[in-house]
């Protein structure tokens, strides 16, 4: 099917459909009106710059599960089972990301995830994806919510509701500013993180070099946890298997920054420009922090599974108590509340764009899709901040929502490597070359085969118990859809062309001065 039939397409759009998604008075734009709905295209303003996509890429959706989720995968697992355990579920997430950020820089729409799941795969595998995405990122606003009331408790006594209230109301009305401003606060939120990451860096190798611990917890107890004291090879195999758990845990969220794209003011230069740094956010991060805690936490230390939360929980405040430093360990909890309450504000930004994003496929009631003046879609925000209600129920403290959350987001990695490879055989099919691509990620499409096939090993070791409830490969029998097929499939609807192009990839002035020190590190 060539580019001119697509285009024949566009114009059969419902006018009334039109009307459902105004643009909003900022805008005016009535070219830019008539192309909504078409090719995943949503209402929203792009508004993001790059060094604000740039951030959101490297540190955003960072919370508890770094910070304090790390302990309990490391007293499982151990020294090496933990450093292994990352490295092994960051490289099927860097796969990952490689390639979605290839087709969030070829279609830079609102639909993002479900639009190209439906559009190269099926449309009831889109709707199962969005669905099941969804409930994960705003059933996270509760967790995360009440993570924050559980780290205030390290100071104060203070009943959580009252901390779930102060929590959710900033996070209502940040969303439902302009995105520049909600990208402002992760742009803060995700300095705080570096800042108090690079703080605890430090920490570690004064701890280290003053007490001469070296790598003394890889000898004894030894370099592997015999897991509920299963002896020899066997325990310490599934001890490195439960950590694939908390490690996809702490990854869930990096992949959200390719949802920007229908927000960016330069997809086609921010998206592959924050691809790039994942490597560096994989490494920092999660690597060097694995290693980190390796050198300086006893993996039989009890407050390693206390379940307390908060600081008492993290690894990195229990070395910082081992060496008898009374100051730091308040000062980091600050730091984990800032990045659970800027993970909740992430959250409820994702779970937002996922309604908006089913509206582009009229797979929900155009209302929540529409926009104010600024490009807001309040209706869909308002909608996901709901659900971080729930966190009155203290839905974080039993984990089953975390649980839920966590092998939902590992089927989504598993489909969005998918639905590339079955995007990558439509040029090939129809002749397309691809250097129309306006950037090609590295080493496809056997990438994004890494992808799929470890995120589905991973999400058979860690959720099997959960696949029954999954109603999405079922969906395509009773809705009599169709696989999409590689001849007839849409490569054009949704590209950036002509005049967009050239106002979109005119130089950005605005530049972090982060940004610069970033661009001149990596």
């Amino acid at each position: 099917m060539n580019r001119s039939k697509f285009n024949a397409a566009d114009e059969t759009l419902q006018s009334d459909d039109r009307a459902d998604f105004a643009v909003g008075e900022a805008s005016g734009d009535v070219k830019h009106e008539l192309k909504l709905n078409i090719g995943g295209r949503g209402a929203t303003h792009r508004r993001l710059h790059d060094c604000q996509v740039t951030m959101i890429g490297f540190c955003g959706g960072i919370g508890t599960g770094l910070f304090i989720g790390t302990g309990s995968a490391y007293a499982k697992a151990g020294p090496a089972g933990l450093f292994v355990a990352y490295i092994i579920v960051g490289s099927v997430l860097w796969c990952m990301m490689q390639s979605i950020a290839e087709l969030a820089t070829l279609f830079p729409t609102a639909g993002s995830f479900p639009h190209w799941a439906t559009r190269f795969i099926d449309p009831a595998v889109g709707f199962s994806l969005a669905i099941s995405y969804g409930y994960c990122f705003m059933i996270a606003i509760a967790s995360e919510t009440f993570a924050a009331a559980l780290i205030v408790s390290y100071w104060s006594d203070i009943t959580p509701a009252v901390v779930i209230t102060v929590s959710l109301t900033p996070l209502l009305s940040i969303n439902l500013m302009s995105v520049h401003f909600y990208s402002d606060s992760e742009v803060l939120g995700g300095t705080v993180k570096v800042v108090c990451f690079l703080g605890l860096i430090f920490v570690s190798i004064v701890i280290t070099a003053r007490d001469r611990i070296g790598f003394r917890y890889w000898n004894d107890p030894g370099a592997w946890t015999n897991y509920n004291d299963i002896m020899g090879p066997k325990g310490h195999f599934l001890g490195l298997l439960s950590a694939f758990f908390n490690a996809s845990f702490s990854f869930i969220g990096i992949e959200t920054v390719v949802i920007t794209t229908g927000e960016a003011m330069n997809p086609h230069y921010a998206i592959p420009k924050a691809a790039r740094y994942i490597t560096y956010r994989i490494g920092f991060f999660y690597v060097l922090g694995a290693l980190l805690i390796s050198i300086t936490v006893d993996p039989r230390n009890s407050d390693l599974v206390s379940g307390a939360g908060n600081a008492h929980s993290s690894p990195f405040v229990i070395a910082i108590k081992a060496a008898g430093i009374s100051a730091l360990p308040s000062i980091v909890n600050a730091c984990i509340f800032v990045s659970a309450w800027s993970a909740g504000n992430s959250y409820c930004r994702i779970g937002s764009r996922m309604i908006l994003a089913m509206t582009t496929d009229h797979q929900l009631p155009q209302v929540f899709g529409k926009v104010n003046r600024k490009g807001v879609p309040y209706v869909a925000v308002i909608t996901a901040w709901l659900f971080g209600l729930l966190a009155y129920l203290s839905l974080g403290k039993g984990g089953a929502s975390q649980s839920l959350g966590t092998v939902a987001g590992i089927i989504a990695w598993a489909t969005l490597c998918f639905f590339y490879i079955s995007f990558h055989a439509g040029p090939k099919a129809q002749g397309v070359s691809c250097e129309s691509l306006p950037w090609k990620s590295p080493f496809q499409p056997f990438t994004a085969w890494y992808g799929f096939i470890g995120a589905s090993t991973i999400f058979f070791i860690t959720g099997s118990m959960f696949s029954s409830r999954e109603i999405g490969p079922y969906r395509p029998l009773w809705l009599h859809t169709l696989f999409a097929s590689a001849s007839d499939m849409d490569l054009w609807s949704g590209r950036l062309e002509g005049g967009e192009i050239e106002e979109l990839t005119a130089p950005d002035l605005r530049r972090c001065m982060w940004k610069r020190v970033l661009d001149h590190v990596v």
